[in-house]
């Protein structure tokens, strides 16, 4: 395994921990981590239940409380791990942050706008281009959220 690949997955494990603890409020199990210059400046999990907000995606408060750490809403050297593909929103966001990397987990056949359902990292009018790594302990992010909703269920 390259460092890379390890990095990566260090990365996704702190994320899947912020998912995990999204789970045990009862909200949908994603979590998200922005990493700047190695160092994890920002993570959290899904809060829209607890916010009573549905704007209050892991992604979207990861990048917000990443532009206030880093004292710039321009996250131009950050990367970005999420459990799970993003959806038009945070995809959207991400564009507005000019982030440099995703790094995803699992895809999002129902929602995911990176590649499942939509593209908008990579759409051609668009002058920002986000580089992309999915699959990143991808069945471990699956598994979580197929648990979480089969207990609901």
């Amino acid at each position: 395994m390259s460092e890379c690949a390890e990095t990566d997955e260090l990365f996704m494990e702190a994320a899947l921990e912020e998912a995990r603890a999204a789970a045990i409020r009862g909200e949908v199990p994603v979590g998200a981590v922005a990493v700047s210059e190695g160092q994890i400046v920002s993570r959290a999990g899904n809060r829209t239940i607890l916010d009573c907000d549905p704007a209050a995606h892991a992604e979207i408060i990861a990048l917000r409380l990443a532009a206030q750490h880093l004292r710039n809403y321009r996250l131009l050297d950050v990367s970005l791990y999420v459990t799970i593909e993003p959806c038009a929103m945070c995809a959207g966001a991400m564009i507005q942050a000019r982030i440099a990397r995703l790094v995803y987990g699992a895809d999002d056949l129902k929602g995911g706008a990176v590649r499942s359902c939509f593209s908008v990292l990579d759409h051609p009018q668009l002058n920002h281009r986000v580089e992309v790594t999915s699959g990143v302990l991808a069945e471990a992010s699956a598994t979580l959220l197929k648990d979480f909703f089969a207990a609901r269920r």
